[in-house]
């Protein structure tokens, strides 16, 4: 999947956003501790939500450090989205981005010991065309090896997006992948290894460094911890103890961590809201109504969210993409403001005055905690009666995404480049269109930019974009971020993620 974000609110009460302008930071002191000495051998990450077991396909790039840790990628994507040696160690892209021709790194080798080759790779994208949440993205390649270390890929129309899918597609050993058994360990040839006899699933996953990876420098760690740590008063409590060296945190801990002396990184790279992917209103008739749809944008005050829910760390938005993107459109006035009244109007003209129910999933951990009474009791004002539905376990993210739920709420993290967010959250196939409908004018838009360059096509993603807010597809709230607090001791220079949400684990050093 795409990545699971979380949302950076600033506290963790059902008080009503009437009384949300009476609150107020709080501070409390606290001292850094944790590895010491000159050679700090282990890094130790907190991670707010679980894994969802180990098969390659099924990781996310949110906090996907476990991920990252053992499996490789084709390609790796830079922070701008730029594509950088891994297992390939040269490309020649075809034109209009037809297809790639990849040459691989020699001597690579899984940690069953079979060979990382040209084979090695062909399995894999055979194998996600049928497996994980992003299989639609892979069906259109057609891979041949015309030697072992060479993998041609090549497409029957163009996808902009081809660095992209390079860098997403995790590589695990096609032994593992036929055996069936690939939730209960991973075989990859990434820097560290699993050490199951110090990982506890669901709690606490242990990986020992592979001496023998080709980029071992860059990963100066000995060994490497993850702790599932979803309380963030918990998670504030490791770091000022040094039982963590680093984690996401939200504005409700951002004085702590800062008056315990950590590290703190704020990246301005999401936008929180609901996804109503039930445009034809298959599954619950009153969201086809677009009537209905605007009517859920106007019952939030997103100016009083941003103030007080995200402590002013935030900004309120009426379209879904990130600043400095080709599909954001400038200025753009809210085409919902914030009028119950009128919203309440739209609701009768629907046909809908008294409302129906809803189910919404919501995750621990995710920080939107302070979120989801605020939703609940705003669409309350419309008769829209919202039964929250808590996911937890392995399976949550599996759950949110299965489309049970077509009202998701959600702060996503957005890529640099525009396109990413429109295939995961607009296309009929993204993973974050859950209901997973069609619609000709998004298919038609699609079709323009996908044989256009970044560029040639902000005009046209900024038109699709227009189109998605007339109909209502979103109910975007706030322009936000995330927060990652770290040891001192810990150095990161800078986050290389191409989403902006965290440190990536070559980040740590």
């Amino acid at each position: 999947m795409r990545r699971t974000t979380r949302s950076a609110l600033a506290v963790t009460t059902t008080m009503s956003l009437a009384g949300l302008a009476a609150l107020t930071g709080c501070t409390s002191a606290g001292t850094t501790s944790g590895n010491t000495g000159e050679a700090r051998t282990t890094l130790t990450l907190g991670m707010t939500q679980d894994i969802q077991g180990w098969d390659p396909t099924s990781q996310p790039p949110y906090q996907g450090w476990a991920a990252s840790a053992v499996y490789d990628t084709l390609i790796r994507c830079s922070a701008t989205g730029q594509p950088e040696p891994e297992v390939a160690t040269s490309w020649t892209f075809a034109p209009n981005n037809m297809g790639v021709t990849a040459r691989l790194r020699s001597g690579m080798k899984f940690s069953d010991g079979s060979p990382l080759d040209a084979a090695a790779v062909k399995a894999n994208f055979e194998y996600s065309k049928t497996h994980g949440g992003g299989a639609a993205r892979f069906k259109d390649m057609t891979v041949t090896t015309p030697d072992k270390s060479t993998v041609k890929i090549a497409l029957s129309k163009p996808n902009p997006l081809l660095t992209g899918r390079l860098c997403d597609l995790r590589l695990g050993s096609p032994k593992f992948l036929a055996s069936g058994k690939t939730n209960k360990a991973p075989v990859g040839s990434g820097p560290y290894t699993l050490d199951a006899s110090a990982t506890t699933a669901g709690s606490t996953y242990a990986f020992t460094k592979n001496d023998a990876y080709f980029d071992s420098k860059r990963f100066p760690y000995k060994k490497l911890v993850i702790k599932v740590i979803t309380n963030e008063t918990a998670t504030i409590n490791a770091l000022k103890t040094g039982q963590i060296d680093g984690s996401l945190i939200t504005q409700a801990t951002y004085s702590q961590a800062e008056a315990a002396g950590l590290k703190t990184m704020w990246q301005k790279s999401e936008v929180t809201r609901l996804l109503i992917t039930d445009h034809l209103g298959k599954k619950v008739p009153a969201l086809g109504n677009v009537d209905v749809r605007r009517a859920m944008n106007m019952v939030f005050d997103k100016d009083s969210i941003a103030k007080n829910l995200y402590r002013g760390l935030a900004s309120p938005t009426a379209q879904i993409f990130r600043d400095g993107t080709q599909a954001r459109i400038k200025d753009l006035k809210d085409p919902y403001p914030y009028d119950v009244a009128a919203a309440k109007a739209l609701m009768a003209k629907a046909g809908y005055a008294k409302g129906f129910s809803l189910e919404m999933p919501y995750l621990q951990g995710q920080g939107l905690d302070a979120l989801m009474p605020v939703v609940k009791q705003q669409l309350g004002l419309i008769n829209i009666k919202v039964k929250q539905v808590t996911l937890s376990g392995p399976n949550a993210i599996g759950d949110l995404l299965s489309g049970k739920y077509p009202v998701p709420m959600w702060a996503l993290g957005n890529y640099a480049d525009s396109r990413q967010d429109i295939t995961d959250y607009i296309l009929s196939d993204g993973i974050w269109n859950v209901e997973h409908q069609q619609d000709a004018t998004v298919t038609k838009l699609w079709n323009k930019i996908s044989n256009e360059t970044s560029e040639q096509s902000a005009k046209d993603q900024q038109a699709l974009n227009r189109y998605v807010i007339d109909q209502a597809w979103f109910v975007p709230m706030v322009d936000t971020g995330t927060i990652y607090a770290s040891n001192p001791k810990v150095k990161i220079n800078k986050s290389t993620d191409p989403s902006g949400l965290h440190p990536q684990l070559w980040d740590f050093q």
